[in-house]
């Protein structure tokens, strides 16, 4: 290996081997002791002082968020990035975001869950998110990759069906999860529209798309834990049918307004407009909905 790769390579390699970056900063310290000592609690302390200091606030926030969701201090982060994400960069807003949805999550807090999700498809259509690009770059583990808008809107739709089904909204949640399909299909949100199926006891429909995952037809299909899960579900619809006690299907309890507005999504991509993506066109119809 020339002196060149290592160089290239060196900014990564602690991200990469989860070591703390060089230094001793307030930041530093605190990754260190997160990653090495393995003292949340002092992690956290370090964390605090670096925002108050202005070392690395954006990665200070979102690692201390992190840290005390990993502590059963959720809500305690929710807090935190809400009282101190006006001091991050733009660049940071969407990122925060994402935290605070799975601190949402982990407290149970689904309406400002379902609240955030919406508020990320407004900025889709409004074209503020991916500052109007087609992709962006995002990293996981050190590595660098690209997302489309299409595959984000999948992921916060799949997401937003995830919440809804928890609010025991499975005709909400079918309504949403068919719309993420249609712009990204996989294995896993198929396994929760099937679970929405089941629930409203449209056996046949679950069956289609169980048959479809097991078959391999989807991305993620061969993966163990999606395979498992069909099979898992399969059991599930076929104790459903044999059975005499069946549940009476779910009513829908979320405003008309947002499934009608989902419904109105076409399938294909629309001429352009506007300055907009053709994804930002797409959306449009739904979003206008949601801001009635």
């Amino acid at each position: 290996m020339t002196r060149q790769r290592k160089e290239s390579e060196a900014p990564y390699h602690h991200v990469i081997h989860k070591l703390p970056p060089p230094g001793d900063s307030p930041y530093v310290r605190a990754k260190h002791a997160q990653l090495v000592e393995k003292d949340p609690e002092a992690a956290i302390a370090l964390f605090w002082k670096a925002i108050n200091a202005g070392d690395r606030v954006d990665s200070a926030l979102k690692d201390m968020a992190v840290v005390m969701k990993q502590q059963d201090r959720a809500e305690e982060a929710i807090e935190a990035v809400k009282a101190f994400r006006d001091r991050c960069s733009k660049q940071a807003q969407e990122s925060l975001d994402n935290v605070l949805i799975d601190l949402y999550k982990k407290c149970g807090k689904i309406e400002e869950q379902i609240d955030l999700l919406k508020q990320k498809l407004k900025m889709i259509h409004q074209g503020e998110a991916f500052n109007r690009k087609a992709t962006k770059t995002a990293r996981s583990h050190g590595r660098k990759f690209q997302v489309t808008v299409r595959q984000e809107t999948s992921r916060i739709l799949g997401n937003l069906g995830w919440a809804y089904m928890q609010r025991g909204n499975y005709v909400a949640a079918e309504a949403v999860y068919h719309k993420a399909q249609s712009f990204d299909p996989d294995a896993n949100k198929a396994c929760n529209l099937c679970l929405c199926l089941i629930k409203q006891t449209r056996y046949a429909e679950a069956k289609s798309v169980i048959d479809d995952i097991l078959q391999g037809k989807l991305l993620g299909s061969d993966e163990p834990k999606s395979r498992n899960r069909a099979q898992e579900l399969l059991r599930e619809l076929e104790t459903c049918q044999s059975s005499s006690m069946f549940s009476e299907p779910s009513g829908l309890s979320l405003e008309d307004a947002f499934v009608e507005g989902l419904d109105q999504l076409t399938s294909q991509w629309t001429p352009y407009r506007s300055r907009r993506l053709p994804i930002f066109e797409e959306i449009s119809p739904f979003m206008d909905q949601l801001a009635c």
